[in-house]
């Protein structure tokens, strides 16, 4: 009997799928990720020989890789399927490269789908390894490990301990912290606006007797700023008994074109916005659609192609085959003339695709009872985003309408839907924004009709400070700035997180006193590495390293000399600050000082680690449980989200999300918080952990 090919992939998940694609001949296994890594103890990398990486097998790894080596002497060829970017390329490279492959032929295949069409294609074709994108990676796995080894044990010694700095997460964070104290400079500003309830004068149709408003806009030349109720009130003065007239109406029809499908970026801000996924979340379930769901008798299908990608190109034959299904489904007036082609953004890799489903026909109803509910909702996001890419444009009819009441003049908008083209089928943004147009529908109107004036509608504003960041928000901010790269969003926002420099705060990231300090401190002593048009630099270089346009080693050169240099002055010139409070130990009797943990602010004894004494800093408020007395404490939820417990437990389980009063009406249990909340009280042990 020949000899099989053996096929590895990362997970089982997506053996499983290309498995029943391949048939007897082949063997498909998992490695379960990256085999081998930059050890974590010590740095692993020689800077004086080139930034050599001294990788070794990862903790856990080695009977997997024994086996591997097993299998591999008993197969004809070895086929390196893993996933079609840097990351999985360096995998599949990695694993060659450890397996000590001696006689047998290697390829690296590479699909977008798994599906069987792209599986037996991607078989038909294989490749080499692509050398420049694993230069890339290399250079990218370097140059974090170079930034979190320096940088970590810094923040250990000169804040506190269990921290940890990176060079993507760290810019994240300073977005964090910079959005807050703009929030707090912010000095808001009194304006007025006044509005004008009007009708036609007569008509007996229904339409002549809509009542619409219309906003003052204008004074003769000057654009109206009313600063006051007393300016707002001598304007109304100034108006009252003046006739109002139609002085100009414009009636056009413009197109709202679709978007483009979704990219990792944008998949992941949509599914906040509209399904309140993490994008953690997302990129975790949209995986599962990616490697296979089992349909019933037909098995493991993957649902959608791969989900970090920043291309928006589709391939031909997909575009060919929802242009079809539009002209079937939905009629011909919903189809253009010719595809619609997205513009990627610069540096995309265009031999990608954008995130859709891997066959169309494939509804999102028909799937429902496959799946869970959480991925069919990811995937109907997925489904339509993608048919609707490619449908006509919906057409909005806008009425302009200015009225004039002597030297004032107002105008009034309203909007119909001529055709609803895409919107049909999915909704986007400024939907809202066009439904209170509509509320505001205008009756027939013609220049020069009289009007008759119902009332005045002064109203008081104030100018808003900038929002705080949502995770949708802050992942459109990061890839604006061209910080981080697909892969590395979701990783990032959660490990500012989990370091307790950010809280997820009713849907918003608010930075944390600990979050606050170390970016400031960050800042000032390492500003290339905080420097926002710096890191997005050295995203594009890396870039330009896989385009085989840069040498990946003077990269490296160019970052590390002066960030050594940064690194050897702050080192010896911050000193780390203590914070003493007004409490005695009750052990030992030195004074308690303030520090740091995972789970935010604490007290602990000044003689630590001789005194082990600590305990949670109380809010000031005692708990509001019968029979109680004990102190109620600010706390963190594994998730990120902030609530408030009793100093008692386990005794007393009564929480909040809000800091409780008598009359606090916003209480609830939260059991798994508080369970998650209760595990590794103690300090944090041993080595700083490396951040990737």
């Amino acid at each position: 009997m020949p000899a099989k090919s053996l096929v590895i992939v990362e997970s089982p998940a997506k053996a499983r799928t290309i498995s029943k694609f391949l048939g007897k001949n082949f063997c498909v296994v998992s490695s379960m990720g990256h085999i081998v890594d930059l050890p974590a103890k010590k740095l692993g990398i020689e800077v004086e020989n080139n930034y050599k990486a001294d990788l070794v097998v990862i903790p856990g790894k080695k009977k997997l890789l024994a086996e591997l080596r097993k299998q591999a002497k008993e197969a004809s060829s070895i086929y390196f399927a893993t996933d079609p970017d840097r990351e999985g390329e360096a995998i599949g490279w990695n694993l060659k490269e450890w397996m000590k492959l001696k006689d047998q032929a290697v390829y690296r295949v590479e699909f977008h789908e798994i599906t069987k069409g792209a599986i037996e294609a991607a078989f038909k074709a294989p490749r080499q390894f692509d050398e420049d994108k694993i230069k890339a990676q290399q250079a990218r796995r370097i140059l974090d490990r170079l930034v979190g080894y320096f940088l970590s044990p810094l923040l250990w010694r000169k804040v506190t301990r269990g921290l940890s700095a990176g060079r993507v997460q760290s810019v994240a964070l300073r977005l964090v912290v910079d959005r807050e104290k703009d929030i707090q400079g912010f000095v808001p500003c009194e304006y007025w606006s006044i509005e004008a309830e009007l009708k036609k004068k007569g008509g007996a149709s229904k339409e002549d007797k809509k009542i619409f408003t219309a906003i003052l806009e204008r004074i003769g030349n000057e654009k109206v700023e009313i600063a006051s109720k007393e300016s707002a009130s001598k304007i109304i003065a100034e108006l009252s008994g003046r006739e109002f007239t139609v002085t100009g109406v414009d009636k056009n029809v413009r197109n709202k074109n679709p978007q483009a499908p979704f990219i990792t970026s944008s998949l992941q801000q949509e599914s906040f916005n509209k399904l309140r996924f993490s994008p953690t979340k997302t990129m975790f379930i949209a995986q599962q659609l990616y490697e296979g769901i089992e349909l019933g008798q037909e098995g493991p299908v993957g649902l959608i192609t791969y989900m970090r990608t920043d291309s928006t190109n589709v391939a031909q034959s997909a575009t060919t085959t929802v242009r079809s299904f539009i002209d079937k489904e939905f009629g011909k007036e919903y189809l253009p003339e010719s595809p619609r082609v997205y513009k990627s953004k610069k540096l995309a890799q265009e031999a990608h695709e954008a995130i859709r489903p891997t066959q169309v026909e494939r509804s999102p109803q028909e799937l429902a009872k496959f799946l869970t509910a959480e991925q069919a909702k990811l995937y109907e996001l997925i489904w339509k985003r993608f048919v609707a890419s490619q449908m006509n444009s919906a057409q909005i009819e806008v009425t302009s309408v200015t009225i004039a009441s002597g030297e004032h003049l107002f105008k009034a908008t309203g909007s119909s839907v001529v055709f609803p083209g895409f919107t049909t089928l999915y909704k986007i943004e400024d939907e809202a924004e066009e439904e209170e147009a509509k509320k505001n529908m205008l009756p027939p109107l013609v220049k020069g009709e009289p009007l008759e004036l119902l009332r005045f509608l002064p109203e008081q504003h104030f100018t808003k400070p900038p929002a705080r960041f949502s995770e949708a928000s802050l992942i459109k901010a990061l890839e604006e700035d061209g910080i981080g790269r697909p892969s590395t969003y979701a990783p990032t926002i959660s490990t500012i997180v989990s370091r307790d420099y950010v809280r997820r705060e009713k849907g918003y990231l608010a930075p944390t006193e600990l979050g606050v300090k170390v970016s400031e401190l960050l800042v000032e002593y390492f500003p290339q590495v905080m420097d926002i048009t710096f890191t997005a630099h050295m995203e594009e270089e890396l870039d330009l390293v896989e385009e085989a346009k840069v040498n990946w080693v003077n990269i490296l050169q160019e970052f590390y000399a002066p960030f050594k240099e940064k690194l050897d002055y702050a080192s010896a010139t911050i000193k780390k600050e203590v914070i003493y409070s007004e409490e005695i130990c009750s052990l030992c009797g030195k004074p308690m000082v303030v520090k740091w943990g995972r789970k935010g602010k604490f007290l602990s004894c000044s003689d630590y680690p001789t005194c082990k004494n600590a305990k949670s800093i109380s809010s000031g408020v005692k708990c509001p449980a019968p029979g109680c007395g004990g102190d109620f404490i600010l706390r963190r939820s594994y998730r990120g989200r902030s609530f408030y417990g009793c100093s008692n437990y386990p005794k007393c389980t009564f929480t909040s999300r809000e800091l409780p009063t008598e009359t606090s009406e916003n209480r609830e249990q939260m059991t798994e918080d508080r369970k998650q909340e209760d595990k590794g009280r103690e300090e944090p042990k041993g080595e700083p952990k490396i951040e990737p």
